[in-house]
């Protein structure tokens, strides 16, 4: 009887250890990350990997270089450019004139900005240019639509511009007031508007060319009227913090979030699969996969800059990645994020 025992006992013993074994392997996630982060094909990582969980860090580790010149080693706190997650900043602070009564998403911007030349300004509201239904051509001022107002998706850095100069007329501030009293309600201590001095704080931004050189950016040299949808500067910690902020009832009532996280268009995304996913108020939403997900990129060869910020509501998990360089080839500019991503979302993190 007792062998027969110690034979049950041994057996229980040994799944229990096999199955707590390939639990640890599954959830290994900071193993796997640091093995990726290594790889040198297709391309090499250059930048910040963030994970947190309900305000614990759960992943925070620079790789490679600040300048590449200099060798300078990156730190996990350093400053990088947001790209278009700016545009969920502007989004928020746009809503939240909505809150006030002083911008209403389905009205013409005519109503707002009564001396702009474009008979477009007729037709196209705010809702239009925060969701990339305007038609609205990128990176011009232009009368020539590219499709029927609302009827399509196309996505226009441009008409975040636009966008902006109604947040400042309704608002009355500057947008660098409005973005820097943002960042202190979200405590992000280490986030900045890009005016001249803070831009200095800015890690030196790379673009890799297609046959493998690459070219440091000194400074980025965007226009100050492409900064409502393009470039802001933060840390990778700061941008936790906006997402716990943004989602969990900070910044905005819940009937507000809703329209932000709401939407009546779709569009594929490489980092998010093949499947078109909704597109709000300057966020992604993909509420059709396994794991409820919102997020953004940002990307910008010329600048040097690549970013991806993800959040998934049910577990309050960020994954936050900010690399100082932006491939030419755009078949390879995402590939770490999106591994990172698919790493984190086949362990138990997010379960």
């Amino acid at each position: 009887m007792n062998q027969i025992f110690k034979l049950t006992f041994l057996a229980i013993t040994i799944l229990f250890t096999s199955c707590n074994s390939s639990a640890q392997q599954k959830d290994n996630y900071s193993t796997k990350i640091d093995s990726l982060l290594k790889t040198k094909n297709p391309r090499e990582f250059n930048g910040v990997v963030y994970i947190q969980q309900n305000g614990k860090i759960k992943y925070a580790k620079a790789y490679g270089f600040a300048d590449f010149n200099k060798k300078t080693s990156l730190k996990f706190d350093d400053k990088f450019s947001t790209m278009s997650i700016a545009k969920q900043i502007t989004a928020t602070l746009i809503l939240q004139e909505v809150e006030k009564g002083t911008i209403d998403l389905q009205t013409p911007i005519r109503k707002y900005l009564p001396d702009f030349k474009y008979a477009w300004a007729d037709t196209i509201t705010v809702h239009h240019l925060l969701n990339h239904t305007s038609g609205l051509q990128s990176f011009e001022l232009t009368p020539n639509l590219k499709f029927s107002i609302g009827s399509a998706y196309s996505y226009s850095n441009v008409g975040y511009s636009v966008a902006g100069l109604v947040l400042e007329k309704q608002s009355g501030k500057s947008f660098e007031t409005l973005v820097m009293t943002l960042f202190k309600k979200c405590k992000m201590n280490n986030s900045y508007y890009p005016n001249e001095a803070n831009s200095k704080l800015l890690t030196k931004g790379h673009t890799i060319k297609d046959d493998g050189t690459f070219r440091l950016n000194d400074k980025v040299s965007f226009d100050t009227s492409l900064f409502f949808g393009s470039h802001l500067i933060v840390t990778a910690p700061d941008l936790a913090k906006w997402n716990d902020c943004l989602h969990n009832g900070k910044v905005l009532k819940p009937a507000t979030y809703k329209m932000m996280t709401n939407y009546s268009i779709t569009n594929n995304h490489p980092l998010f699969g093949e499947k078109p996913i909704g597109y709000g108020y300057g966020l992604r939403i993909n509420d059709k996969a396994d794991i409820y997900e919102i997020g953004h990129t940002g990307f910008h060869p010329a600048e040097g800059f690549t970013a991806v910020n993800l959040y998934y509501p049910k577990t309050k998990t960020s994954v936050i990645v900010m690399e100082n360089q932006a491939n030419e080839n755009f078949e390879i500019a995402y590939y770490f994020e999106q591994e990172i991503r698919k790493i984190v979302k086949e362990s138990t993190l997010l379960k």
